[in-house]
């Protein structure tokens, strides 16, 4: 049985080459295929040979590469309780139910799966210049990602460089292997591998986010500041006047962008620009991953004699680490920044935010 169906964007503009067609059922992804240029795809179910990335729509493989590890495919009957999605990189995902398909014949046609363009991030974190590679070369970084999932590094390292010695103009590719190397402690070559990546596709940020965190480490501040300012020259919120808290679900808001440039500047003595981004962090930093974030902003307005928002940073800052390593040190420094605000002595609890 074949599920038959084809990509289309919601302007006219071609389907890019990463479209990905995935067959979810109860929460699970079961097959995936990248669409054909035109759009194309095709699924063949009810069989093992379910296909995962490394399947292909296009002609040359129309119905996608067995995958030897994949599970079996499914009864016709139970296609009711799956979904399709589609994705690309720069459109919003579409989702569309099968559950009012007809599958009693050999085939079924889901139509046409139209794909919104998403305009807020002008960087991608997705190129799309490894679907554009040679099979071989798709397939061996495919396989790095398989391996790098199952935490066999060495083999992911292998299939890696082996992807950027066939194909070195995948950005992707350079970025994984730099992930790898960096995760085997071999900081040299994934900076390196890194710095390949940001040369193939400079609009590609992943590895300049990767390359700020390792300067970030090591304090090179001039280093921090110019590869950040790059990721957020590409970044809308950069250029918005954002006042409030931003619930911003888009899987690359870039808080650490911005956590990693406001310490840059205030290391640097940029102190307006460092707060100027350390506020942007706050607001779009929902989860919150940067803690320390608060004590940073504490001492910018600290500097600016502004005792009561300083305060309040700290207070923050014990909320969410109240057991970090620096808790009593960041204790202390409230105790003082309350004298000067001539706040509640450091006794009492903070108030809750």
């Amino acid at each position: 049985m074949f599920l038959r169906g084809r990509v289309a964007t919601h302007d006219g503009s071609p389907v890019p080459n990463d479209a990905l067609v995935e067959r979810i059922c109860n929460n699970r992804v079961r097959q995936e295929v990248y669409a054909s240029t035109r759009g194309d795809f095709t699924m063949q179910l009810g069989s093992r040979a379910d296909s995962f990335p490394g399947a292909s729509a296009d002609s040359a493989a129309p119905n996608g590469a067995p995958n030897r590890n994949a599970d079996m495919g499914i009864p016709r009957h139970e296609l009711t309780s799956c979904e399709l999605r589609a994705s690309a990189s720069g459109f919003h995902p579409r989702v569309i139910s099968l559950l009012d398909l007809d599958v009693l014949g050999g085939g079924v046609d889901v139509g046409v799966i139209v794909v919104q363009r998403g305009t807020k991030i002008e960087g991608t974190t997705v190129s799309a210049i490894p679907y554009k590679a040679p099979k071989n070369a798709r397939r061996a970084y495919e396989k790095g990602l398989q391996a790098e999932k199952n935490d066999k590094l060495a083999d992911a390292q292998k299939y890696f460089e082996t992807s950027v010695e066939i194909y070195p103009s995948s950005a992707n590719a350079w970025f994984r292997l730099g992930t790898v190397l960096q995760k085997e402690n071999q900081k040299d070559a994934a900076r390196k591998a890194y710095t390949h990546a940001t040369s193939v596709d400079a609009k590609f940020l992943p590895p300049y986010l990767s390359l700020a965190a390792m300067a970030y480490e090591t304090g090179k501040w001039n280093d921090v500041l110019s590869l950040t300012d790059h990721v957020l020259d590409l970044d809308p919120l950069n250029r918005a006047a954002a006042t409030t808290y931003i619930l911003d679900l888009d899987p690359s808001n870039y808080a650490d962008a911005y956590f990693y440039n406001a310490m840059a500047n205030y290391k640097l003595n940029k102190i307006e620009d460092a707060e100027r981004s350390g506020l942007k962090a706050e607001h779009v930093d929902m989860l919150p991953r940067f803690p320390q974030l608060h004590l940073l902003l504490a001492e910018i307005f600290a500097r600016k004699n502004n005792y009561a928002r300083a305060v309040a940073e700290i207070q923050m800052y014990l909320e969410l680490a109240p057991h970090a390593k620096d808790a009593e040190q960041a204790r202390e420094r409230l105790a003082k920044l309350q004298t000067l605000n001539g706040a509640a002595p450091a006794s009492e609890k903070p108030e809750q935010r």
